[in-house]
């Protein structure tokens, strides 16, 4: 396991949890719960480790959540809620179209950097084929409201000139989603294919620029260098 895994997981522990505080009782689940996930997958996950890391029976658990399922579920709109909530502090409105962009390029790399469970949480879902973020209304109404947001950055830099028009928020956040998370999530394997440190802190910040040169390169207005 990586160190970036290693102190996640040592900031992630829970603590034993308190039957007289229901949300307390009800994140140390969680915390627990994205751990489990994180490290085994769906179906690899045991509820039994669960309930032992977050300090409670599985009876109790089973009381907080329902079943695996709906657990592995409120782990993935938690995971989800938390990167859209940092995303929102950004303020991108109060920046300038470039410099917004900019900073949410970096930002998303970093978090991805810091958060190797939200990574390993996409690549259990997306073998499950979606299976169950599909049937959450929660997730998509935060997504919508994400893409709202970047939407108008874009329309900004195409009302002053700085961004060809026509940019979609979606295509502009999958690049730079697919930049990041292919990095992090394959350095190791492409470390040992291609003879390259990746995990260099030299090469994840140069990666990290790259992100940014290629986003504001592909949204920039013709002549606009």
């Amino acid at each position: 396991m990586d160190q970036q895994s290693d102190e996640y997981l040592t900031k992630g522990k829970s603590r034993p949890a308190n039957h007289r505080d229901p949300e307390g009782t009800s994140r140390s689940i969680l915390n627990a719960a994205t751990r489990e996930f994180a490290e085994h997958g769906l179906s690899g996950a045991r509820i039994d480790r669960i309930a032992a890391l977050a300090g409670i029976n599985k009876r109790m658990l089973y009381h907080y959540y329902g079943d695996k399922n709906a657990l592995y579920l409120a782990v993935l709109e938690a995971a989800y809620a938390r990167i859209r909530a940092a995303e929102a502090e950004l303020a991108l409105d109060a920046l300038e179209p470039e410099a917004s962009l900019l900073r949410l390029a970096r930002f998303t790399f970093d978090y991805y950097l810091a958060n190797p469970e939200f990574l390993s949480l996409l690549a259990t879902e997306n073998l499950h084929r979606a299976e169950h973020i599909s049937a959450s209304e929660r997730l998509r109404s935060m997504h919508a409201l994400f893409l709202g947001d970047l939407g108008r950055v874009l329309e900004r830099g195409a009302e002053t000139g700085v961004f060809r028009p026509g940019l979609d928020a979606l295509d502009i956040y999958m690049t730079i989603a697919a930049l990041g998370a292919f990095y992090l999530s394959n350095r190791f394997t492409l470390s040992a294919i291609f003879g390259r440190a990746l995990s260099d802190p030299e090469r994840v910040a140069a990666w990290r620029d790259h992100i940014g040169d290629v986003v504001l390169a592909y949204a920039r207005a013709e002549g606009r260098a």
